[in-house]
């Protein structure tokens, strides 16, 4: 039976960083990282992976942080700017897999409001069988809930996927339930794990 190779998106595949975005907006490093930190936090953007509107997210936060009003508003409507494109050393290891047929699927903790805003700026997104964003569930990583989604809509068992992921407390959850894993940290690695799993 052929192995799965399930990616995570951003960290691994896309450079998603609101910094990139943000440098435009503060000119001081120590204000934008308070901003992002503080404000804008991860587990605040976590909450719209998890499918809660953005515009609802913004609204509750603008009172507590008035003087950052501007900056909170951009998170979303000037939202792409915090793309800074494909990793194109891991878009080639895709594209080997996808070469040799192995079967690709896609998990990530993403908004469905902001996923269609890119869709269209990348062909291998369309290489993904299934693609689940945890935006269209309501759950994400690392809750056990979004992974066995995954196997339910594979029919396959967690031993039967390898599991790509930048997010150690990803991985580590896919550990627990079975999942062949790998802790993205650059595509020289992955390409020597590949390999090593004779993948590659």
């Amino acid at each position: 039976m052929n192995k799965t190779i399930v990616f995570d998106l951003g960290g691994v595949l896309l450079d998603w960083d609101p910094r990139h975005l943000y440098r435009k907006l503060f000119s001081d490093e120590k204000e934008l990282e308070y901003f992002l930190t503080e404000i804008c936090t991860p587990s605040w953007n976590a909450q719209m992976d998890a499918s809660k509107p953005f515009q609802e997210a913004i609204d509750e936060l603008i009172p507590c942080y008035p003087a950052y009003a501007e900056q909170i508003q951009a998170y979303f409507t000037r939202w792409k700017e915090m793309m800074g494109g494909a990793y194109p050393d891991v878009v080639d290891i895709l594209r080997e897999l996808k070469s040799q047929g192995w079967p690709l699927a896609a998990l990530s903790n993403w908004s469905t409001e902001t996923f269609p805003r890119v869709k269209e700026d990348y062909e291998f997104l369309e290489w993904f069988d299934p693609l689940i964003l945890s935006g269209e569930l309501g759950v994400a990583k690392p809750d056990p809930a979004i992974f066995q989604h995954l196997l339910q809509e594979l029919e396959v068992k967690p031993q039967d996927c390898l599991f790509i992921d930048d997010s150690f407390e990803n991985i580590r959850e896919a550990d627990r339930q079975g999942f062949d894993t790998i802790h993205f940290k650059s595509p020289a690695l992955l390409r020597e794990e590949l390999m090593v799993r004779e993948l590659l």
